[in-house]
């Protein structure tokens, strides 16, 4: 929640926060399948998401769930970014160890979920139990 003394990202510093295309953009990929307007649109998304509401998330909060979905999403440019707005909205070493360990951990749970549906869809005990009787009928 935004305290009292919270800074309040104006209008012109949000669409600051909006990724700027270049030329070179252009030329090394970065938003050149997107059409004109659909940049426009997402540029236009992507600050107003920024933007600090009453009773929102404050800047620093956003930046650090923005971490999170970086490092899960495998975004590099995302997560350097949103890490250097971090530490400029207040984000503490701490702060930025705890999104990290809250990244692993989800990331962790994800890979064991994963797991556990496919154990389940193949039938892993049955699989082991066949295996392990093979074994030891060859061991007699």
């Amino acid at each position: 929640m935004p305290s009292s003394t919270e800074e309040k990202l104006e209008p012109q510093a949000a669409a600051s926060t909006a990724p700027k295309t270049t030329p070179r953009d252009r030329e090394t990929g970065s938003y050149a399948m997107m059409e004109e307007e659909v940049r426009r649109v997402y540029f236009k998304f992507y600050a107003e998401s920024y933007k600090s509401k009453p009773d929102g998330l404050d800047r620093k909060t956003k930046e650090l769930i923005a971490i999170s979905a970086a490092l899960a999403l495998g975004c590099k440019n995302c997560l350097e970014g949103h890490i250097k707005k971090a530490i400029e909205f207040g984000a503490t070493r701490r702060e930025l160890a705890e999104t990290l360990a809250l990244a692993v951990g989800v990331g962790a749970a994800s890979i064991v979920d994963r797991s556990d549906i496919a154990a389940a869809n193949v039938g892993l005990e049955s699989l082991l139990a066949k295996a392990e009787a093979e074994n030891d009928n060859t061991e007699e």
